[in-house]
């Protein structure tokens, strides 16, 4: 055998060696969402009485979410704002953290979601070299990181400060790989991205980081997520506005609030709230969303879902009583499902925004009908 002829030989049984060891982002998201990965280098590890445990666990708590919530806001959605099933729009998820869990159930088909928060990105998960120790721990804190979102339907941010910074599993990665694989996903490609202050995306280090998922939908149709890591005040886009500025290519979209901390009710998030009324054709959200006096009735329609008790404690002050005083007289259909800080849907409410088509002046010249000329 020639020299040359032997080195290719080598160079092709190499390479296939290495294509068997390679672990894809969507094995890495299954065996994070405790889903089998048969065939694959990671296989051995679903052997880890560490992994079984989480496993057994998030079958569980996803069953259970399922029935409680998912498919209720399924049908809903089916039922109230069913072209969104259809459309293909970007949709738009600010004070979101990693929760595309909802942007998606509610939002099916977005050509892409574009999520934003305070809590870190995070590096891309690589759990094939973490030690035993680590990644029985990382699990762990991945189920506690999840806990709360599962159960109530939002992320309380104090303790993800703290869950998303404490192991080797770090950042918003992890809980954006589980949700997209147990909402029957597939991952394509992950990478780390960031912002210009003009809104350009790079690979190379910029103003606001964040991250790329090009994943493939259950219907099978491509579709991505980003999320950034940034503040949406109005003094932190005034620093940074790439975020903003990257929403505003998309084009108009859709939008959610839910568990939003009463900031769009704030003087200090101005800026955030008035791209989401000029930049959306629809917006689903709870009352800690945009105030219902800032939606302009002349260019929003509103629906209102469940019940208005008030905000929890926490947040009295961000009481509206022109929004009870809507519930008190109007009697709004009942809410399947929970949403937001009110997580009992008895007690959750749900408004849904639809901006109104622009009235057209019939007497404008640009507006009457053409007329083919007579011969």
């Amino acid at each position: 055998m020639k020299p040359s002829l032997a080195l290719l030989v080598t160079f092709v049984l190499t390479a296939c060696a290495l294509a068997q060891d390679t672990v894809t982002p969507d094995t890495t998201a299954r065996f994070l969402a405790g889903l089998p990965v048969r065939d694959t280098p990671l296989d051995v590890l679903c052997r880890n009485q560490a992994w079984v445990d989480h496993a057994t666990e998030f079958d569980k708590a996803w069953k259970e979410l399922d029935a409680r919530q998912l498919t209720k806001i399924r049908a809903w959605s089916t039922e109230f704002i069913a072209d969104a099933a259809t459309d293909k729009g970007p949709m738009f998820y600010m004070f979101s953290g990693p929760d595309i869990l909802y942007a998606q159930v509610f939002f099916p088909n977005a050509s892409s979601y574009v999520l934003a928060g305070l809590e870190p990105v995070g590096t891309i998960p690589d759990v094939q070299h973490l030690q035993a120790g680590a990644l029985s721990s990382g699990l762990a804190n991945l189920r506690k990181s999840l806990n709360s979102v599962l159960s109530f339907s939002f992320f309380i941010t104090k303790d993800m400060k703290v869950d998303l910074r404490q192991n080797a599993l770090s950042g918003t990665l992890p809980i954006l790989y589980v949700f997209l694989e147990r909402a029957g996903c597939k991952i394509d490609t992950v990478e780390l991205v960031w912002l210009d202050k003009a809104g350009a995306v790079s690979t190379t280090k910029a103003a606001t980081p964040g991250v790329k998922i090009v994943f493939f939908g259950p219907s099978g149709a491509q579709q991505t997520l980003y999320y950034f890591e940034t503040d949406l005040s109005n003094e932190g886009i005034k620093s940074q506005p790439g975020y903003v500025k990257f929403c505003e290519s998309l084009g108009t979209g859709r939008g959610l609030l839910k568990a939003a901390s009463y900031l769009p009710h704030s003087g200090n998030f101005t800026t955030a709230r008035d791209f989401l009324l000029t930049h959306c054709s629809m917006i689903v959200q709870d009352d800690s969303g945009i105030p219902i006096k800032d939606y302009n009735s002349t260019k929003w329609a509103l629906r209102y879902f469940g019940s208005y008790p008030g905000p929890i404690d926490m947040f009295k002050k961000n009481t509206q009583p022109d929004l009870a005083a809507i519930y008190k007289t109007s009697h709004p259909p009942a809410l399947p499902f929970g949403f937001g800080y009110r997580w009992h849907p008895s007690q959750s409410s749900l408004i849904l925004a639809t901006a109104r088509a622009p009235k057209v002046d019939p007497s404008s010249p640009t507006t009457k009908p053409a007329t083919t000329p007579t011969p």
